[in-house]
């Protein structure tokens, strides 16, 4: 797997080059917003949809249980899914080789069952009353059922990874799972000194994001009948392209609103998590005021508009942005070794898609 410890490079620094200064190439590279177009849409050029229909299907098959309650939580769980962009990961990695559906379609429904499983275990240890605007198992049901059904969708994974056709993929998602857990036990606690706070950020993202995105596309290659070149290719293109997810989404977490987000904007800083926007303002500024916010925490909600619009006047925005364009330049180039095909096409415009979307 990739080395999950990303050291942050000179640019990151202070007083060494800006990382807006140091980036023109990626972003002259990247596709506009309306080339992308909506994911849904890429999908559908990529003619994903049915194999997506059918990994769908097969998720709520799977979601029934001799439980009416399992049954129901699962369900609900599986219908609040999202845009299933692991399981298009896994599909359109497996179709850079030699592509059967039959052979990849327990790898695609394995990683979001691992996704499923560890969100809502997440919601119940954060005490999430709501993720993407639906109420979340823990609150609908309690606390036993979403411990309960997160178990669940993980036995269900590993029934998927075992009817899968390479016993590799059943080593790339154990191993995923495992780092997520560490990720999810490894909290960025330090705010500042930059370097020893960017290798924390650094090291949870890849856990906790990067490496189930990791996992999805070297599964998907397998599938495929890849080489181990290929595997460790597309590995790379999901870790670093599930590095800039991730960074997007604390990006959104300033910017956007609680409509498009289904959860309050500044909803971060309410919680105390340290994020790259934050970490690159209080270097850039050194503010008193941040530092505070973190430190003693229950913000009021005039604080954290006030603390959104420091970390933008600050550059920390723009200074994340350009850190998640790097990583799409690096998923980007792990792609040039294969042909051109419209699942390569699907692939990069992908990582554009990452940069550009707004919930």
């Amino acid at each position: 797997m990739v080395a999950y410890q990303t050291h942050p490079s000179e640019a990151n620094v202070p007083g060494a080059v800006d990382p807006l200064t140091n980036h023109a190439e990626s972003r002259s590279t990247l596709a506009h917003p309306r080339q992308v177009g909506g994911v849904l849409e890429l999908f559908e050029r990529a003619q994903l949809m049915t194999d997506l229909e059918a990994v769908e299907q097969l998720l709520l098959v799977r979601a029934t249980s001799q439980s009416e309650v399992i049954t129901s939580a699962s369900t609900h769980t599986i219908r609040s899914g999202g845009k299933r962009l692991r399981a298009a990961l896994a599909l359109l990695a497996a179709r850079l080789g030699q592509y059967d559906l039959p052979n990849v379609i327990h790898a695609a429904a394995a990683v979001e069952l691992i996704q499923a499983a560890s969100l809502v275990h997440d919601d119940l240890v954060d005490q999430a009353a709501r993720r993407r605007g639906r109420v979340t198992v823990h609150a609908r049901w309690d606390n036993d059922v979403a411990l309960m059904v997160g178990d669940f969708f993980f036995a269900l994974a590993s029934r998927e990874m075992a009817l899968s056709p390479d016993p590799r993929i059943i080593t790339y998602y154990a191993q995923a799972v495992q780092t997520i857990v560490e990720g999810e036990l490894s909290p960025v606690t330090l705010i500042e000194p930059v370097a020893p706070a960017l290798e924390q950020y650094y090291y949870k993202t890849g856990a906790k994001t990067a490496s189930l995105f990791e996992a999805a596309c070297k599964a998907g290659m397998a599938a495929g009948g890849g080489d181990e070149g290929q595997i460790v290719a597309l590995g790379r293109y999901g870790f670093a392209l599930g590095m800039a997810f991730q960074i997007i989404d604390d990006i959104l977490d300033f910017t956007s609103d609680e409509v498009t987000l289904g959860k309050p904007a500044g909803n971060d800083l309410r919680q105390g998590t340290i994020t790259l926007p934050l970490i690159y303002a209080v270097a850039r500024t050194g503010s008193s005021r941040l530092r505070a916010l973190i430190e003693q925490g229950l913000p009021t909600e005039a604080q954290v508009r006030a603390a959104i619009a420091e970390v933008t006047a600050a550059g920390g925005i723009d200074a994340a942005m350009a850190e998640a364009r790097r990583f799409i330049s690096e998923a980007s180039a792990q792609l040039a070794a294969f042909p051109a095909s419209p699942a390569h096409r699907a692939l990069v415009d992908l990582a554009h898609f990452v940069i550009y979307r707004e919930a």
